[in-house]
């Protein structure tokens, strides 16, 4: 972590001369910063992105790429799904709690159609096409698919279940390389290029820059070493990820993340919250985070999942990522799969059972008592479990927990069990307070003059429940926000 001192800010007397100007500064050229960057030039301003590393893209191009979209995006109604604002907005307030910005989930939901529109006309494509099979995302180049567990337990009952992960065509498909992230953010960065939005690499910000009125003027950065200003003649927007790789920061806000690898990208340490912090700002849902779940889904749906007591705990047939939040946060990270041989080999016939989920079971056994015994769990545990789970299994039912009836079938023999501890890996979805506009809220309650922000280091749409596509969803959504905020705010100087 930096030195304390050096996120304070930096009076705008000290300088006297800069190193760059431009109306509008972004810090970060991931999606939030990309976005910015194309409203903030298409409203007439001069934009400049400093970008930590060598180039474009962020944790958003090394990502699935899905982007949360619903209330009857053009694909969705291609694809025969009906969905309204008001659906999308019964299910984010259910999952993506407790504690939502109501009033940001229903600005997000309102505006979904038109920003799907806009992603399509900056040329990010999406092929007309569904899966709807259990998995962290398609096998192919599938455009939709359920992302949040819409359609299972308990969300299915709360608001009518339409799949919102939109997911960028891919060519070629190669998971981590040009995958759907990387096919979301080409377009938009060729889109900012052609407007004219210059950017410099390399560049890690180190302060802000404030005037005497405490309007935020520019920020301090470093390159190779060497100490660089950076004017911003109308606003300087923050986007510069989460906290996720900033060990002191999880240790005092997310403890529940150490030891656990960072589902991010290392740049990835804080830098744009802790700015900020030096100037007031406030912070919300920083204890909040996401957690990644290294477990087949087409495995799981076919068994259950249990806890270091033997008992069930969680529908298997949710998203994934809820599944991780449930065992590291409720169950100390204690889970175990347990599944016959019947349906194991029909989950490994499946394609999208994952290479990566692919080993050896823990133990086998022939019997429940057996594989309970071998496990260490209390005598009678898992027996008692897999009993009332057969029982109401033999009519296709699964009252304690809701999972749908095509993936309930009893438990047979023989039988396996997977230690599933410390499957888990997560990233930070808290960070600083925002309005509707990206406006940077001060602990007051009033907004920093000249400050916006977007993206992981923003609390947004989450505080605390996730679905896929939901980072890349408000970091896009807001970025732009803040880019029209920012290059609005006040006439450009010379």
């Amino acid at each position: 972590m930096s030195d304390t001192l050096g996120v304070r800010p930096q009076p705008a007397a000290d300088i006297t001369d800069w190193d760059y100007e431009a109306d509008v500064v972004i810090a970060g050229y991931g999606i939030a910063g990309v976005a910015a960057a194309i409203e903030a030039a298409r409203a007439g301003a001069d934009v400049l992105v400093l970008e930590r590393t060598g180039g474009w893209g962020g944790a958003a191009s090394l990502s699935g790429g899905f982007i949360y979209l619903g209330g009857g995006t053009p694909l969705q109604k291609a694809l025969g799904f009906d969905d309204t604002p008001e659906n999308m907005e019964k299910f984010m307030l259910a999952a993506l709690g407790p504690g939502v910005d109501e009033a940001k989930i229903h600005d997000y939901c309102q505006g979904s159609v038109e920003h799907f529109n806009w992603l399509v006309a900056q040329g990010v494509p999406f092929k007309e096409e569904f899966w709807g099979e259990p998995g962290w995302e398609p096998p192919h180049d599938e455009g939709l698919m359920y992302s949040g567990g819409e359609n299972a337990a308990p969300f299915k009952d709360i608001a009518t279940p339409a799949p919102r992960g939109h997911l960028p065509q891919m060519q070629n498909k190669r998971i981590g390389e040009q995958g759907g992230g990387y096919m979301l953010m080409k377009p938009l960065t060729d889109t900012a290029e052609s407007l004219g939005v210059r950017a410099e690499y390399d560049i890690r910000i180190q302060r802000l820059v404030v005037a005497d009125d405490n309007r935020v003027v520019g920020v301090v950065a470093k390159r190779y070493g060497k100490e660089i200003t950076v004017r911003a003649r109308r606003g300087v927007v923050l986007a510069t990820g989460s906290f996720a790789y900033e060990q002191r920061m999880i240790e005092g806000y997310a403890p529940r993340l150490i030891g656990r690898p960072a589902a991010a990208i290392e740049e990835h340490d804080g830098i744009g919250i802790r700015v900020a912090q030096a100037l007031g700002a406030e912070l919300a849902h920083m204890d909040a985070t996401e957690v990644a779940f290294f477990g087949d889904p087409q495995m799981m749906v076919r068994g259950i999942l249990v806890n270091g007591r033997g008992q069930r705990y969680i529908a298997e047939d949710t998203y994934p990522g809820r599944i991780g939040q449930a065992t590291l946060i409720q169950q100390d990270n204690q889970a175990y799969l347990i599944i016959d041989e019947a349906a194991l080999e029909e989950a490994l016939k499946t394609e999208t059972s994952s290479p990566f989920f692919r080993q050896p079971p823990t133990w086998a056994a022939e019997t429940i008592e057996e594989l309970e015994s071998d496990m260490g769990l209390p005598a009678g545990s898992l027996q008692a479990t897999v009993e009332v789970y057969n029982r109401h299994a033999e009519s296709g039912a699964d009252p304690l927990l809701g999972k749908k009836p095509e993936w309930v079938k009893p438990i047979g023999t023989p039988v396996a069990g997977f230690d599933m501890r410390n499957f888990t890996a997560g990233f930070t979805l808290g960070g600083l307070r925002t309005d509707l506009d990206s406006r940077v809220i001060h602990v007051t309650g009033e907004p920093i003059p000249g400050l916006y922000a977007a993206g992981r280091c923003t609390s947004g749409v989450c505080a605390g429940g996730y679905a896929s596509g939901t980072s890349l969803g408000d970091g896009s959504f807001y970025g732009r926000r803040a880019g029209r905020a920012a290059a609005n705010d006040g006439p450009a100087s010379s």
